[in-house]
Parts: C-alpha cells; sequence; structure tokens
C-alpha cells in the first residue's frame, strides 16, 4: 500500500498561518487556531503543507487502507475557510440550519468568513464532532 500524502509533520503553524495572504483569512484563521486550542485542549500541528489538525484517531477501511488522521482541523484556503467535520454531518444537520452561510462536503464546512456565521454554532459542531472522533467516542 502507498503511504499517505498527507501526514503531520513538525512545520511551524504560526509560520504558515502568517503567510496566508488575504487579511481575513488569516485573522479567522486566528481565531480558528485559538478556538480548536480551546476545544480539543491538544496543541495544532501541520498535516501537510496547508492543513491544520488538532488530536488524532486511527482508521481502517475495508479495503485494508489504515493510517492516522486529525480528529478536528481546518486550512484557509484561497477560496475559502475549511473546517473539517471528521465525523460528518448526518447527525448535526439541526445544528448546522442555526449555523449562517456555508456549504458542506463529505466532512468539509466551507466558510467564506467567519463573520458570516454563528461562532457559538461553530464551536458546538467543532467540539461535538471532535468527541466523537475519540477511541472512546
Amino acid at each position: 500500500m502507498a503511504e499517505p500524502k498527507t501526514k503531520k509533520n513538525k512545520a511551524s503553524v504560526s509560520d504558515f498561518i502568517s503567510s496566508v495572504e488575504n487579511k481575513t483569512r488569516r485573522a479567522d484563521a486566528e481565531i480558528l487556531l485559538g478556538m480548536m486550542t480551546d476545544i480539543t485542549s491538544e496543541p495544532a500541528s501541520m498535516w501537510g503543507p496547508s492543513l491544520i489538525g488538532f488530536g488524532s484517531y486511527d482508521y481502517t477501511y475495508a479495503s485494508g487502507h489504515s493510517g492516522t488522521w486529525f480528529a478536528v482541523g481546518f486550512s484557509p484556503r484561497k477560496q475559502n475557510l475549511v473546517v473539517y467535520i471528521m465525523s460528518g454531518f448526518d447527525k448535526y444537520e439541526r445544528t448546522l440550519t442555526k449555523l449562517g452561510k456555508y456549504r458542506t462536503g463529505k466532512c468539509c464546512l466551507y466558510i467564506n468568513k467567519l463573520a458570516d456565521i454563528d461562532t457559538d454554532v461553530l464551536k458546538d459542531q467543532i467540539s461535538k464532532s471532535y468527541t466523537a472522533m475519540l477511541p472512546a467516542g
């Protein structure tokens, strides 16, 4: 089996955030960094060149492919902020109706800027997802 391309590494989270060109996206990344650190009580780590993750969990697919991934994380991308809700969104549909302006992918919550959403709802979403991804979750 091939090694995963995106793995936890020792790159500097603060250097990465400082390199974000868009001023609003950079400020929002700082807020998300603090929010996720508070929620998880975990240090932030870089995963690959552009993902910031907190905690980790091990997975194994039916194919036998296995690996380790962060429990929650985010990336300040050029187009939007991506918040990784690894537990998915099926259980959270009611909560998400209160979030504000966003769109989702399988485990990705796409937000243009934090001012577009209710950050208390986001904190709740991140907390529930993080708890669900813990080994005892």
